[in-house]
């Protein structure tokens, strides 16, 4: 399960931007009411009346469509959307600000919080795929678009963690067909996690599961090469020595040991050159 993650911070650095500059001028023309409407709508905003702000930017929108302050307008009508954890209409929202508005200088911030839209939506591994890729693609889309933007970073982050829950779905139907002796379909699972979420924690897990099952179909070399890929990019962890067990161990397979003992000898060495290279 991913929790919910605070992103105050970031929030707070938006909301400044947006009206930091508004706030400090001494006089406010006549001809410049979208700006004291937008102002007093964050000052609404700012005192937690949702309802109340959403009137104003409403107000906004309608009175003066083509200024900047009905572009920000939509925007923070989006973001009480998603603070109210109404993702759907927030994220109708930000897609109509996308496709009216795709120079806007806060457009990065646009792409963030829709991908967080979805992004919260994740309960389980089980369940919400859909959330999940589409979480994944929107902030892929924010580091692609916005590579230098404070929200790519914070992307990054989301991403890994995404990837762990969707690896760890695939790693969940997986065992499930296992179970139930299917083992076609729960290799194609495993074998998603190794070639699509390599980086996540369940690639160890998922080449030991395709030693298991190459060992029941008595596909024998083809569980020693995959046990010697355990035994070299995880030679410390618990999946090696499940897999030395399966075909080392048991049934004292001469051949398997050999392939064993050269992976132990190129790990050694490996190691040794990685001592001189400091």
């Amino acid at each position: 399960m991913i929790k919910k993650i605070s992103i105050t911070l970031i929030i707070m650095l938006f909301l400044i931007s947006c009206s930091s500059n508004k706030e400090t001028k001494d006089t406010v023309s006549i001809n410049s009411s979208p700006e004291i409407l937008y102002i007093e709508a964050m000052a609404i905003f700012k005192n937690n009346d949702f309802e109340g702000a959403l009137i104003k930017f409403k107000e906004i929108e309608s009175k003066y469509p083509l200024s900047n302050e009905a572009v920000q307008s939509q925007i923070m009508s989006g973001f009480i959307d998603y603070l109210s954890m109404e993702y759907e209409s927030a994220i109708f929202k930000y897609n109509r600000v996308i496709q009216k508005y795709p120079s806007h200088k806060n457009i990065d911030y646009v792409f963030y919080i829709k991908a967080m839209c979805y992004f919260e939506q994740i309960s389980h591994e089980e369940l919400d795929s859909n959330n999940n890729m589409k979480a994944l693609e929107n902030f892929e889309q924010v580091i692609l678009r916005f590579p230098e933007s404070d929200y790519a970073k914070d992307s990054k982050l989301k991403i890994i963690l995404v990837k762990e829950n969707i690896a760890a779905k695939h790693m969940d139907v997986g065992r499930f067909y296992m179970k139930n002796d299917k083992y076609i379909a729960a290799m194609n699972r495993f074998k998603i996690v190794i070639e699509e979420f390599a980086q996540t924690k369940f690639t160890p897990e998922a080449l030991f599961r395709l030693v298991e099952i190459y060992y029941k179909l008595g596909m024998i070399e083809e569980a020693n090469k995959t046990a010697a890929v355990i035994a070299y990019n995880y030679p410390d962890s618990k999946w090696y020595q499940y897999s030395y067990n399966i075909l080392g161990i048991e049934k004292n397979n001469d051949e398997t040991q050999n392939l064993f003992n050269k992976v132990k000898k190129l790990i050694k060495n490996k190691k040794q050159n990685g001592k001189e290279s400091e």
